[in-house]
């Protein structure tokens, strides 16, 4: 299976992954469907262990690694910790100081929360949960199947644009309403592939840098921590209140991509 092309690879993987976890879920959705936030957050973290599951097996048996884990970038040294901890510390400031100039513009007002502990400790495991799975899926993974078959500029953009639809599955109208979220996500999914390149394809400051971004967002999101004036559209601003879906969010990751750019270029085939 490993000499097959890599679409059939991605098929053959994604279809196991399917006939696992579909058996499991659906009765899990009927039991559960009466809460539909409790059946999401059961059922994603099923396929999300299921997934890791298969994942071991695939490495070992397909591909013949020793190390899957670390293969795909997924290893215990003190400096993919650090990596790690840098990428939150950059997603965490990059959200941050998006929102504060959007205020200092006078397009939002911060607004004061009593339980802003809450939402900082329930953001953390949420953004280190979302972080561990789509970067060992789509950085670690995806990027490592398709570098086996394309050259390392053909991965880089079949990744991202794999990242942003899957991420973009929504009706039709939804679709155009959001669509300024779409380059955000492409541009995104440039960065985090150019973070792990940069650290000789460790997968912690991808991690940390995703981790950091969901994190950032859910606080302020969740916490209501920022009301916007309405002085500028939406599309300035972003689409339902998501800076990816804005032109000062996708302005603020254009500088994001030129300083994880930088330094990653040399790693590109290297592996």
């Amino acid at each position: 299976m490993a000499t097959y092309p890599v679409l059939l690879r991605l098929g053959c993987f994604v279809l196991a992954l399917a006939l696992l976890w579909l058996p499991l879920a659906a009765p899990l959705y009927l039991w559960l469907r009466a809460d539909p936030n409790l059946t999401s957050i059961v059922t994603i973290t099923l396929l999300g262990l299921l997934f890791i599951s298969l994942l071991r097996i695939w490495g070992k048996r397909v591909h013949g690694y020793r190390s899957v884990f670390g293969q795909y970038g997924l290893v215990a040294t003190g400096r993919n910790f650090r990596e790690f901890a840098l990428g939150i510390g950059l997603g965490l400031g990059f959200v941050f100081a998006l929102f504060s100039a959007i205020a200092l513009l006078g397009w939002a007002q911060w607004q004061s929360t009593p339980t802003l502990w809450r939402w900082v400790l329930e953001g953390s495991l949420t953004a280190i949960g979302v972080g561990i799975g789509e970067e060992l899926c789509f950085r670690g993974w995806l990027l490592d199947e398709l570098e086996q078959d394309y050259n390392g500029a053909i991965a880089l953009w079949v990744n991202s644009v794999v990242f942003a639809v899957l991420h973009f599955l929504k009706p039709w109208s939804e679709i155009i309403r959001t669509f300024p979220q779409f380059p955000g996500l492409m541009l995104l999914g440039l960065i985090l592939v150019w973070a792990r390149r940069r650290t000789r394809y460790r997968l912690g400051q991808s991690i940390g840098l995703h981790a950091g971004l969901v994190w950032g967002y859910y606080i302020i999101n969740v916490g209501n921590l920022i009301e916007f004036t309405g002085v500028v559209p939406d599309w300035v601003t972003g689409v339902d209140r998501n800076p990816l879906a804005g032109l000062m969010g996708i302005g603020f990751l254009g500088l994001l991509a030129l300083w994880v750019r930088w330094g990653s270029g040399r790693l590109t085939q290297a592996r």
